[in-house]
């Protein structure tokens, strides 16, 4: 399953990706680091990207996450990742959404189609009714991606994640499926 858009597609990852995603994950390690959870040494490992590609594949088949690369059109290397993740079903219909893009490859538009794509999707194929998305309040270009693809900001969550050691305020800003 492939959605494309003009410069980048995003496909659900498999098990094969893990060689690519790695590389991906050790070449921007000290920048993701900066809004991410801490990960362990372990984390770097190929063993390890084989056992969380097979984890996002089981997640899909279970409904409960979807994991895709996001992919230059051009090369079919990824350069990104974004996930929808913590699927709800019964009366909230609704996920969150994560993502981490390169940092060659920032502010060329490139998470916002992503975004777009991964919002599409769960809107049209997954007929979700909510998608929430937190993100540091210093973290303006993160913010201005959700914004361009349609999020509104809803308020602060007070230490909610825990970044880089440390419990990290998070503006929320969400998404509702049209009527």
């Amino acid at each position: 399953m492939i959605y494309t858009g003009d410069n980048i597609y995003i496909r659900l990852l498999e098990v094969s990706d893990a060689e690519a995603m790695l590389e991906l994950y050790v070449r921007n390690r000290d920048f993701f680091q900066d809004y991410s959870p801490k990960k362990d040494e372990v984390y770097y490992t190929l063993e390890t990207q084989k056992k969380l590609m097979e984890s996002y594949v089981e997640g899909s088949k279970k409904d409960e996450r979807y994991s895709f690369g996001i992919f230059l059109i051009e090369t079919d290397r990824p350069i990104g990742y974004i996930a929808l993740t913590e699927v709800l079903r019964g009366p909230l219909q609704s996920c969150y959404i994560g993502y981490s893009l390169d940092k060659q490859q920032n502010g060329k538009g490139y998470m916002t189609e992503a975004v777009k794509l991964a919002v599409d999707f769960a809107f049209n194929e997954l007929k979700l009714h909510r998608i929430e998305a937190g993100v540091m309040p210093h973290n303006i270009r993160s913010m201005r991606v959700l914004e361009k693809a349609g999020f509104h900001k809803e308020g602060i969550a007070v230490k909610n994640v825990k970044i880089n050691g440390q419990w990290r305020d998070h503006q929320i800003l969400a998404i509702v499926a049209e009527e």
